[in-house]
């Protein structure tokens, strides 16, 4: 029998892997202001050592090569291959020389304590069933006086138009519908706080921002949904169901003058404190 744990990455993996098409579309800017902004954040220096998980297409793990130069160091893990494809052309393109992005699992890293100057991981962390253990994983890489970001999504995840994709997902395919999903977890201030703590990080500062991703057309929309991870229930649909699923969504926001969808997020960053 696979275990929670197993399946959640192999769900992660093959989403993201077939996500990866549509990832960096101009649609789905949110990925790479989202991963700068958290890099922001951090108040890295020239010479750091950084460790992004979940990495993706490279939003924050780029930036933070950008801003560490020559003398620093990023590592980008992901378990998608196609998304560290990308990651790997754009910094290519960059000249960055100082990245290394490497096929890997957050939970299984195996570096030594104390390694780096800052870990990131930006929509990633509720993907693990025991996030607690996984938030205790990073922290105890981070070096003191280093720090711990975390970003995940806000309430009103990409809204109105999810809400109707879910309730045509529901009518269509019931067995793909569900009401809860992973970020709900922690998609307020104070559940993501928590979980900080209860990962054992300390000195975290949690802060909230509001965000919205403009549609310039209601094609947008779905372009949105095969570029993040409502692609993995879009793939489990046969030809007809997807096309009655698309055409009846876009419909909808058509008709009720959607121009935008929700992308507010919630971003938390944990400092060591110093021996």
């Amino acid at each position: 029998m696979i275990d929670k744990v197993t399946e959640a990455k192999r769900k992660a993996k093959e989403t993201y892997d077939s996500a990866a098409d549509h990832f960096d579309q101009t649609a789905l800017g949110f990925w790479a202001k989202y991963g700068r902004s958290t890099v922001e954040r951090l108040s890295l220096r020239p010479g750091s050592k950084v460790l992004d998980v979940c990495c993706g297409s490279g939003a924050s793990a780029i930036p933070a090569a950008s801003i560490v130069g020559c003398g620093g160091r990023v590592i980008g893990i992901d378990l998608s291959e196609q998304m560290l494809s990308l990651a790997k052309n754009k910094a290519h393109e960059l000249n960055l020389c100082n990245i290394d992005f490497k096929t890997g699992d957050m939970s299984q890293l195996n570096y030594d304590d104390e390694s780096f100057d800052a870990v990131v991981c930006v929509f990633g962390i509720f993907f693990m069933p025991n996030m607690e253990n996984q938030i205790a994983e990073l922290w105890r890489m981070v070096k003191p006086s280093g720090k711990l970001a975390i970003t995940t999504w806000g309430k009103d995840f990409f809204e109105p138009a999810y809400g109707n994709w879910k309730e045509i997902l529901k009518s269509i395919r019931p067995d793909l519908y569900s009401a809860f999903v992973p970020w709900d977890r922690i998609s307020q201030t104070e559940s993501l706080r928590k979980l900080m703590q209860d990962g054992g990080a300390s000195n975290i500062e949690v802060v909230p921002e509001f965000g919205e991703q403009s549609l310039s057309c209601t094609e947008d929309w779905w372009t949105i949904a095969l570029g993040s991870g409502l692609r993995w229930t879009i793939d489990q649909l046969d030809e007809d169901q997807i096309s009655r699923v698309k055409e009846t969504n876009l419909s909808w926001i058509e008709q009720n003058n959607v121009t935008a969808v929700g992308t507010s997020v919630i971003y938390a960053v944990a400092e060591k404190q110093s021996s």
